[in-house]
């Protein structure tokens, strides 16, 4: 398997990774198959990549060898215009594979991963390497990413979560938010919560950010901070869908409305049973800063009635919308 260095016959479309990435996923494709090896005879020539050349190196390197050069239908209508091609022909025996086996081209699959599709035809390892480098523009499989954080969430917080993703669909739309970007940020939004304090700080560390002294209960928000640090790096979110999974337990002074849909839904969402939720619930979908103002007065009164301070940006929040509504 020889991943291709620079292309003689095509110009590379925009987001396309280097050589070298590219090498790395083929590596990574066929780590459990032991009867292929993955070659960068291609990725470390110098200038464009014919397989004339390619041919001739493998001759020297493996004198005696009988060659087959493997290529889809529509490679092979193309073999007149390759480089000395007669040539070519003699020194290889071509196999033909034929597009019904995986009807799928290169080309259409960089033309999916844009839509959350293809996922099916890439090896897990390297799916999950183009989502973290934000690879050809993909973005994530919405099946795939649930998988990735329900692996992440202790067994009993799984029906919250996909109960906040079902209540921030709902309210994206009530509000006029972007639907993709309040299900990814519901999804992930409780990703690190089951992280113990030194685990959430190695996170914060690794990211090149410090804390100071921290109480029991702002211990208890780094899960906030870290789940945003690691939908960012791990599942290429944007900084409007990190920041929602940043506040979506205190709360900010200038909430950007995306914030707003993914506080309230984690608050209100089908399996929320507590005083006054039904009210909340209503008041949702009806004024939804008013919302915010009874979400976070109750925080405030809960916390205090068990003799704990609320985070200044709770009350940050509080301020700012109660001026907004005002």
């Amino acid at each position: 398997m020889i991943p291709d260095g620079i292309p003689p016959h095509k110009i590379l479309p925009p987001n396309t990774p280097d050589s070298e990435t590219r090498l790395l996923m083929a590596r990574n494709a066929f780590a459990d198959y032991k009867q292929v090896s993955v070659s960068d005879i291609e990725v470390c020539s110098q200038g464009k990549s014919y397989t004339i050349d390619t041919v001739k190196k493998l001759q020297k390197e493996y004198p005696g060898a009988e060659f087959f050069l493997f290529a889809g239908t529509d490679l092979y209508h193309t073999l007149d215009t390759w480089k000395d091609s007669e040539a070519l022909l003699r020194a290889v025996t071509p196999v033909l594979l034929s597009r019904d086996i995986i009807p799928i081209s290169s080309s259409q699959l960089r033309e999916m991963f844009p839509q959350r599709k293809g996922r099916e035809y890439v090896a897990d390892t390297n799916y999950s390497y183009i989502i973290k480098e934000k690879l050809y523009g993909a973005k994530p499989d919405w099946d795939w990413l649930r998988e990735q954080a329900h692996s992440m969430l202790s067994p009993l917080r799984i029906p919250h979560v996909d109960a906040c993703e079902a209540e921030a669909l709902k309210l994206a739309q009530r509000w006029g938010v972007d639907s993709d970007d309040a299900r990814e940020a519901a999804i992930l939004h409780d990703i690190t919560k089951k992280l113990d304090f030194s685990q959430n700080m190695c996170i914060i560390a690794k990211h090149g950010m410090s804390m100071g002294k921290l109480d029991d209960h702002e211990e208890k928000l780094l899960h906030s901070i870290t789940g945003a640090l690691i939908a960012q790096s791990d599942f290429g979110v944007s900084e409007a869908v990190a920041n929602a999974i940043k506040w979506h337990t205190t709360g900010r002074a200038k909430m950007t409305m995306l914030e707003k849909v993914i506080y309230i839904a984690d608050y209100i969402e089908a399996t929320r049973d507590f005083s006054g939720v039904e009210k909340l619930r209503k008041l949702a979908y009806e004024n939804i800063d008013k919302a915010m103002i009874m979400g976070l007065e109750m925080t405030v009164d809960d916390l205090k009635a068990r003799g704990i301070a609320s985070d200044i940006a709770t009350y940050e929040a509080l301020n700012d919308l109660t001026k907004q509504v005002k």
